[in-house]
């Protein structure tokens, strides 16, 4: 608006004034001419005159008489300029008029010896919007001012998205992906970049010192928890108590690792990973088990991108909170489902107990650190990162997960992964038919 405002003004410096001057100009040269002609001819001579300027040149000289009705000039600046360049240079005395009697045109009455007389012109003569330059300067205007204000707004974007796409990766653990260039064409953007870069370096040495912080934690603390199970398992004579102390000293060794696996680094490189492949690994430790019941429902070769240790640390944890916490309430055995479904490019993976399920209102604090459901908190025996764990790692890879009571009872577990390609290069589809195992012992 400002840069427009600013045309506008210099068109009407070097446009409307410039016009208006020399149309006055023309028209008072031709009244000067023409009282000039009249007043130096003689009678015969005047009349032929007048009738040679009408025919010729389209003006007309007729008498003014006081009865005469005229409408001044229109209100625009432009017209109102010509006619007080006119009056300037003609004398006070001078009337223009668009129209005389109802009849349209220029009229310029002036004085001949004391006689007031008339002066017609078409008005095509004089044209005070400038035919059609006035729009061509609009419109060259309005196009150098958007092309301005386009290439303004690109040169402040560009180095606003730079920022964002650095700020996402920094949130997903990337560092180093998300080093912004200092030599930025302003001051302002310069500084912004050399600020987020030192941020991001110190967040990366933040981050690489928590994990060694906590690997040398783990160490430290699972060597005299190693002797003192040592210990307790060669000194204490009373089975019963043996047994125990170990199991709490195993507890805490479980813990640990819990503790490493939630203060695991954001950033996994993902790849195709067979889902059959990572559930059966899952199952083989836990086939023998008397208080789980497993049924599998899944498409074969079913691909997605995941980081397979990774993946196998979710299942894993989950089907340990089904067997904890998920138990049917009749038997006393953990009855678990794991089914698939694919979706366009993504497999919905769900995993559900047949248990009591849980709070409604609790579920949106499952997932969260160090929280345990009521239930859970009458037998505390792990850390509550179980489930936040499985979040955070869903989360690193990529996907989705959340957890709902199902209406039959009990707790499942929807993930969301991204699906991965089959080795041949074309999306892994689901065989026609569908396997269904029971697995108990």
């Amino acid at each position: 608006m400002g840069s427009m405002l600013a045309w506008l003004l210099t068109l009407r410096a070097l446009e409307f004034t410039p016009r208006a001057i020399q149309t006055a100009q023309q028209i008072a040269s031709l009244v000067n001419l023409s009282r000039a002609a009249l007043m130096h001819s003689d009678s015969i001579a005047r009349i032929s005159l007048i009738k040679t300027m009408a025919e010729q040149d389209g003006v007309r000289i007729l008498p003014r008489e006081p009865s005469d009705q005229y409408l001044p000039l229109d209100d625009d600046a432009l017209s109102q300029r010509v006619a007080a360049e006119l009056l300037q240079q003609l004398g006070p005395d001078t009337v223009v008029a668009r129209s005389v009697n109802e009849k349209p045109g220029l009229w310029i009455g002036f004085i001949i010896n004391g006689d007031a007389n008339w002066l017609h012109l078409d008005r095509e003569r004089f044209n005070p919007g400038g035919g059609k330059t006035w729009l061509i300067w609009l419109l060259t205007t309005g196009a150098l001012s958007l092309a301005g204000a386009a290439l303004i707004a690109r040169l402040i974007n560009r180095p606003l998205k730079r920022l964002s796409f650095a700020t996402s990766r920094v949130r997903e653990g990337d560092f180093d992906a998300s080093h912004l260039d200092e030599r930025g064409v302003t001051g302002e953007i310069r500084e912004v970049n050399i600020g987020f870069n030192r941020m991001a370096q110190k967040l990366a040495k933040i981050e690489q010192d928590r994990v060694v912080m906590l690997a040398g934690i783990s160490h430290d603390l699972r060597t005299p928890l190693a002797r003192l199970r040592l210990e307790t398992e060669m000194s204490v004579a009373d089975d019963d108590a043996r047994e125990h102390m170990v199991a709490d000293i195993a507890q805490l060794d479980a813990i640990i690792d819990k503790f490493l696996d939630y203060a695991r680094p954001e950033h996994v490189q993902l790849k195709p990973v067979s889902l059959n492949n990572v559930v059966d690994a899952c199952l083989y430790s836990i086939r023998d088990d008397d208080d789980m019941r497993i049924q599998v429902s899944m498409s074969d070769n079913i691909m997605v991108m995941a980081e397979e240790v990774e993946l196998t640390r979710v299942i894993a944890n989950l089907l340990e909170n089904a067997r904890r916490y998920g138990k049917t309430p009749d038997t006393g055995v953990t009855q678990v489902d794991i089914a698939t479904k694919l979706l366009d490019d993504w497999v919905l993976i769900k995993v559900r107990d047949h248990g009591v399920g849980v709070d409604p209102l609790q579920l949106a604090n499952l997932s969260k650190p160090f929280f345990r459901g009521d239930t859970a908190r009458t037998a505390a025996t792990g850390a509550g990162l179980g489930l936040s764990i499985v979040e955070k790692t869903i989360q690193r890879m990529g996907g989705e997960f959340e957890l709902a009571n199902t209406s039959s009872g009990g707790l499942a577990a929807h993930m969301k992964l991204q699906r991965a390609h089959a080795s041949n290069g074309r999306p892994a589809r689901a065989a026609a038919r569908r396997s269904s195992s029971a697995t108990s012992a």
